[in-house]
């Protein structure tokens, strides 16, 4: 994950897979998944930042709890859960 200030007031956020992740079939599911816990989490991201996901091929086998959990453990490590945001892993089971 790579994180940027931007001037918008708004997080923006992209997602790669590469191809070595897996085939199109394989690569879209991922990207899908990502854009799904992102969107669930970004109510508690703060705002005026630029986010980009890199899929890794790891993220192909992974469970919808365990690539949820990972997402987290980044926008923590990152700094752009909001202070005081409640742990968003729980709407992931």
């Amino acid at each position: 994950m790579y994180v940027a200030p931007n001037d918008l007031g708004l997080v923006r956020y992209g997602i790669t897979v590469s191809g070595r992740v897996g085939k199109a079939v394989v690569r879209n599911r991922v990207r899908r998944r990502l854009r799904e816990a992102m969107r669930m989490r970004l109510r508690h991201l703060l705002s005026g930042r630029d986010v980009v996901l890199v899929a890794r091929p790891a993220a192909a086998e992974a469970t919808w709890s365990q690539l949820c959990a990972a997402l987290d453990s980044l926008l923590r490590r990152g700094g752009m859960l909001l202070p005081g945001a409640t742990e968003t892993t729980a709407a992931c089971v």
